[in-house]
C-alpha cells in the first residue's frame, strides 16, 4: 500500500461552490477521495485546509500557513510515499498583495521542506485552477481582487519554471478543471472528477511508474 500525501486548501478539502457556513463533497465525490479509488494499492491522506496559504499568516483565521503546519503533518504522516502539494491561490487575496513571483517563492519554502522527507521524482506540484473573473463580487468573495485573477493566471507557468528547475513532477490543474461559476473560486463535482482522473494519469506516468522503475 502506497501513501500519497494530498496537501492542500479548500479545494483539496473539498468545499462546496456557494456554501455559507462552508460544507463539504462527500467521500466519493472529492477529487482526493475520487484518487483513493483509483487503485487498492495506494492510500490517499487528505490534508485540505480553507485558507492554506503558501507562507502567509491570516491574521482572522489561525493555523493558515502553509510552512508552518506541514513539517508537522509530514512528521505525523511518515512514512509517506509520495506527496501532492497544491497551494496559491488564497496567496492572490488583496490583503497579501504579491505577485505570482513571490508566491512561487512561497510554494518553494513548502517544497524545501518535503524533500527532506521525499526525493523530487516522489513529489507532485500542482498549479492551481485559475480564478473566475468575478470571484471579487460581494456576494461571492470579496477577499479577492481583480488584480487576484491576474495573479492567480500566472501561477501555472511560475510553478512549471520551479518543477523544471528543481525536478519534481508538475501538473496544471488549469488545463482540466475550472472553478464554479456559482462563487469563481472552487471546484465543482464534475471538475473533482475531471480533476481526479488528471492527477491519477499523471501519477501513473511519473511517479508511480518511477517507482517501478
Amino acid at each position: 500500500m502506497k501513501k500519497i500525501l494530498a496537501f492542500g486548501d479548500s479545494n483539496t478539502w473539498g468545499l462546496i461552490p456557494g456554501t455559507s457556513p462552508f460544507k463539504r463533497y462527500p467521500w466519493g465525490v472529492r477529487w482526493t477521495s475520487i484518487l483513493d479509488g483509483k487503485s487498492d494499492e495506494i492510500r490517499v491522506i487528505e490534508e485540505g485546509l480553507c485558507g492554506r496559504t503558501t507562507v502567509f499568516e491570516d491574521e482572522l483565521r489561525a493555523g493558515r500557513k502553509g510552512v508552518a503546519t506541514l513539517p508537522i503533518i509530514l512528521e505525523s504522516q511518515t512514512p509517506l510515499d509520495y506527496a501532492i502539494i497544491m497551494l496559491g491561490t488564497n496567496d492572490c487575496k488583496s490583503v497579501y498583495n504579491v505577485s505570482a513571483h513571490t508566491i512561487g517563492k512561497g510554494i518553494e519554502r513548502c517544497l524545501d521542506i518535503v524533500q527532506k522527507y521525499l526525493p523530487v521524482e516522489k513529489i507532485l506540484l500542482i498549479s492551481p485552477i485559475d480564478l473566475g473573473e468575478d470571484v471579487w463580487r460581494p456576494e461571492k468573495d470579496p477577499e479577492f481582487g481583480t488584480e487576484s485573477v491576474a495573479t492567480s493566471k500566472k501561477l501555472k507557468e511560475v510553478y512549471r519554471t520551479i518543477a523544471d528547475r528543481r525536478g519534481v513532477n508538475f501538473l496544471a490543474a488549469s488545463d482540466y478543471a475550472k472553478s464554479s461559476e456559482i462563487d469563481n473560486e472552487h471546484l465543482d463535482d464534475y471538475s473533482h472528477r475531471i480533476f481526479a482522473d488528471a492527477v491519477w494519469q499523471k501519477l501513473t506516468e511519473t511517479v508511480l511508474m518511477a517507482n517501478a522503475a
